[in-house]
């Protein structure tokens, strides 16, 4: 326990720091959505949690209404979510997680990335086995529900761990439950704050400050490309080392 609460926390403002990264993200994973399941948000569970995160990021209501917009516009481009895996500097792995319209474009760019910092991209799914693939969600503690009784209850629905923040109560469960967990929290009458996936490492990898700056730079080059969405990666983070 608190494996994946201490990766998320040491993450939680590089990944969330650039706002206007963050907006541009969500509206595409809002475009996908409505694409996959359509505009209206009852019955479109995943839109319904992507509205939720632009609400939580203070994102604009006319940009969400544009993404949304953009799926149903016949001339917009299509987003395919495509996933590369590979090793950067000093045997890093390294997971990017894109959303594109254009694939050959993409996969130049990272490739190039990648070569540039001494890395080198693998075959998709080769270091699947080196993250766990992790739905998260944080939900606003409820009156009279203790977080011993609310954790006993989902562990049926897939919620491996749980963790206090503050003022509100981080979820973790596998990413096939997430389904299950949001319609379970929905039913109950939580307030979802907002929800996300993660790709948590099994094992990190120590590195000296020479080494770590090589690999952000990298990290960085990846997460400034418009097609990228996440980047994950087991490199253990500067704040967990004593």
């Amino acid at each position: 326990m608190g494996r994946a609460f201490e990766y998320r926390k040491a993450r939680k403002m590089k990944r969330w720091g650039n706002m206007s990264r963050t907006f541009t993200k969500i509206g595409k994973e809002i475009t996908i959505a409505v694409k996959a399941s359509g505009p209206d948000p009852d019955g479109n569970p995943r839109l319904r949690a992507l509205m939720q995160n632009a609400k939580a990021a203070n994102m604009p209501k006319e940009n969400v209404e544009r993404a949304i917009k953009k799926a149903t516009d016949k001339d917009s481009g299509d987003y395919k979510e495509i996933v590369y895996e590979g090793y950067g500097p000093h045997g890093i792995a390294i997971v990017v997680e894109t959303a594109t319209d254009n694939h050959t474009r993409t996969v130049a760019n990272v490739r190039s990335y990648f070569n540039k910092a001494g890395g080198s991209l693998g075959t998709s799914g080769s270091l699947s086995f080196m993250f766990e693939h992790k739905c998260v969600f944080h939900i606003k503690p409820k009156d009279g529900v203790s977080i011993e009784d609310l954790e006993l209850e989902l562990i049926d629905y897939g919620v491996d761990e749980l963790e206090a923040d503050d003022e509100e109560i981080v979820l973790y469960g596998a990413f096939e439950s997430n389904s299950e967990i949001q319609k379970y929290l929905e039913e109950n009458g939580f307030e979802i704050v907002s929800s996300e996936f993660e790709r948590i490492p099994n094992d990190v990898k120590e590195v000296d400050a020479e080494q770590r700056a090589a690999i952000e730079k990298l990290i960085e080059r990846l997460e400034d490309d418009e097609d990228v969405q996440n980047v994950f990666h087991n490199m253990k983070e500067e704040e967990d080392e004593e």
